[in-house]
């Protein structure tokens, strides 16, 4: 049954388009003036979308709430929305606002208008419903990181007792069955809040009913039931596991049971996000999940590793470590194979490393993981220092095995000093040797202090290299406790990539968004005075000429360009202009604008909603006077 969950979750809804869905067509057009009303509105997208039970809100001239039918996909195509229309509308403009779930479980919104008979003036804004809930979009993100985090420890410390057998396993008990419960409650928590993170509800609308069993037949629902069941799997195995006990090697049975395990575990999280919608699916999913499991195996291994350290010996260690450095260089050969095509995949193109949110935080995670494998490799010291002295203790042995022993020399364990003659008034302190000691005695005495100094040598040897033993393991730890913070930041980042629309998705969208949804490059001027004179503007009066493209939801580029009172351009010391949304609560966001030389401007400012935002530009003309200025802009879908 699971198995066949799994499988349908790999297989089903592949489809050849980008992650992400993005709209490809209205119908009506966006903007157009119908003359007859339709009896219908018709969405298309780029890929497969869910719908849910309020994926429309269409409204009228006057403002309110047009009655519609149910939506469905239109001709059975999965790749559309449709809602049925009142069979009388009055004329004047509509407005469609809709909500879609794509294929990799990230919801996506929009708005469009279209009139019937002639355009009408719409002053009062329209309030379209609910975009994303802040607080359900926190706990919702909080708990993909903290499955994120359970899963790599649950995998890597069970592999790393299974593949490098430590002699001892309690320090990576509890830190399993916390792992595994930290998974359990994430995966429930996440479950819980489907249903408010599609539609951008408050976190109680969790304990909607009906809204929880759609949430169950979902794509994304029956992922994380999935991920519920490998999970009372692998606590069948970890019990199994605990019964065989710590000395005993793994089985090929085993190994193989918990590798299936891992994959299995691995494949409900690529079975809904980025790898199951867009090109190459299969490919993209094996990727995915190979990915999943190299990155739990290193930075769940390094946790362990970790965690064995503060209580193994060096002795121990001596063998434990090497074991995990060579899984740990696998383990990164193949992150670095998977995580380039994944790279590949998800931006498209050069440009879009740069340009896109997407390919900015893949550049701070390749940052991190750059930090990550630096750090590994001076831990890869530490641990060759550690092995030396094991393969010289038994270079050492395999040398006394071999030199032969002198003749009369007593065997190690017949060390036993020979009773000594009393001499008068000191009995048992033996006297000065005399003539009559036979040579044999003589030679014995000199072998038996030979070997008593040969021993007092090799204590003080031992005590050097436990010495330096305890040193090798402070370094070691310090260097993979740097490893562990460092993961926990690439975590959080990959969290964030996958919430984020990719490159190749955003691009794609672009080309292909309704001709009338693109609104003209928005000009607006801002009028400014500093109150006083200054060397640049002859009465501190001006304007800012601020060009903002496209003005609509996404990335946006500001220019900004500066004239003085006489209308001719000036240079001055510093431009800068944010963007809030107050009805959102969201802002200011910074458009770090740089001087581009006679002007200002920028290609990266993320407006992440629709509204009516204020732009504050603020002019400095000298080191004293500076001036800010508030102007509304509209942004659109």
């Amino acid at each position: 049954m699971l198995l066949g969950t799994l499988l349908v979750l790999l297989l089903g809804g592949a489809t050849p388009a980008s992650a992400h869905a993005a709209l490809r067509s209205t119908d009506p057009d966006d903007g157009s003036v119908v003359q007859r009303a339709p009896r219908h509105v018709t969405l298309t997208f780029t890929e497969s979308v869910g719908l849910l039970d309020d994926s429309f809100r269409v409204f009228g001239p006057d403002q309110r709430r047009v009655h519609t039918g149910e939506a469905q996909h239109a001709d059975g195509r999965s790749d559309t929305a449709r809602v049925g229309l009142p069979g009388k509308l009055a004329e004047g403009t509509y407005t469609v606002a809709w909500r879609v779930v794509s294929a990799d479980s990230h919801p996506v919104s929009g708005a469009f208008t279209f009139s019937v008979g002639k355009r009408s003036a719409t002053g009062v804004q329209i309030d379209t419903g609910p975009a994303e809930d802040p607080l359900t979009d926190a706990l919702y993100d909080a708990a993909r990181y903290l499955a994120y985090l359970a899963a790599a420890l649950l995998v890597g410390a069970v592999a790393f007792a299974l593949l490098c057998r430590p002699a001892d396993t309690s320090p990576l008990r509890r830190p399993v069955v916390a792992a595994w419960w930290t998974l359990l409650g994430s995966t429930a928590v996440l479950l819980l809040l489907r249903a408010p993170y599609e539609t951008g509800a408050g976190p109680a609308a969790a304990f909607d009913v009906s809204a929880f069993e759609r949430t169950l037949t979902s794509r994304p629902g029956l992922a994380l039931l999935a991920r519920l069941a490998v999970l009372l799997l692998t606590a069948a195995f970890l019990l199994r596991l605990a019964k065989r006990g710590e000395s005993r090697q793994p089985t090929p049975a085993v190994l193989a049971a918990g590798t299936t395990l891992a994959v299995a575990l691995a494949l409900t999280w690529a079975a809904a996000e980025h790898a199951s919608a867009g090109i190459q699916v299969p490919l993209a999913m094996t990727s995915s999940v190979l990915h999943l499991v190299a990155t739990g195996v290193w930075l769940g291994g390094l946790v362990a590793l970790l965690l064995t350290i503060r209580r193994a010996s060096g002795d121990a260690l001596r063998s434990v470590v090497p074991r995990f450095s060579r899984i740990a260089f696998v383990s990164v050969t193949v992150l670095a194979v998977t995580g380039l095509y994944q790279s590949w995949r998800g931006l498209g193109s050069l440009s879009a490393l740069t340009g896109t949110s997407f390919g900015r935080l893949l550049l701070a995670k390749l940052v991190a993981v750059t930090v990550l494998v630096l750090a590994a490799g001076y831990s890869r010291r530490w641990t060759a220092r550690l092995a030396v002295p094991a393969a010289t203790a038994r270079t050492a042995a395999a040398v006394r095995e071999r030199v032969p022993q002198p003749v009369g020399a007593p065997a190690p364990e017949e060390h036993a000093e020979p009773e000594a003659p009393g001499g008068p008034g000191e009995p048992g302190v033996p006297d000065e040797p005399s003539a009559s000691v036979p040579a044999s005695a003589s030679t014995s005495t000199s072998a038996s202090t030979s070997a008593s100094t040969s021993a007092s040598t090799s204590a003080s040897a031992a005590a050097s290299e436990g010495d330096d033993a305890d040193a090798e393991r402070r370094g070691l730890r310090r260097s993979v406790l740097v490893e562990v913070a460092v993961a926990a930041v690439v975590l959080l980042i990959t969290t964030l990539l996958t919430t984020t629309l990719p490159g190749r998705a955003q691009a794609e969208a672009a080309q292909q968004a309704p001709a009338g949804a693109l609104p003209p490059t928005t000009l607006i001027s801002v009028p400014f005075d500093t109150g006083g004179s200054t060397g640049t503007t002859l009465s501190g009066r001006g304007k800012v000429e601020v060009t903002l493209d496209p003005a609509r939801v996404g990335e946006n580029g500001v220019q900004a360009v500066v004239f003085g009172g006489d209308t001719g351009l000036v240079v001055v010391p510093e431009v800068r202009i944010t963007f809030t949304l107050p009805s959102r609560k969201v802002g200011p966001i910074d458009a770090e604008l740089t001087d581009a030389g006679g002007y200002w401007s920028t290609n990266s400012v993320n407006l992440p909603l629709a509204g009516t935002w204020t732009m504050k530009t603020t002019v400095r003309v000298s080191d004293v006077d500076q001036v800010t200025v508030s102007k509304q802009v509209r942004i659109v879908p």
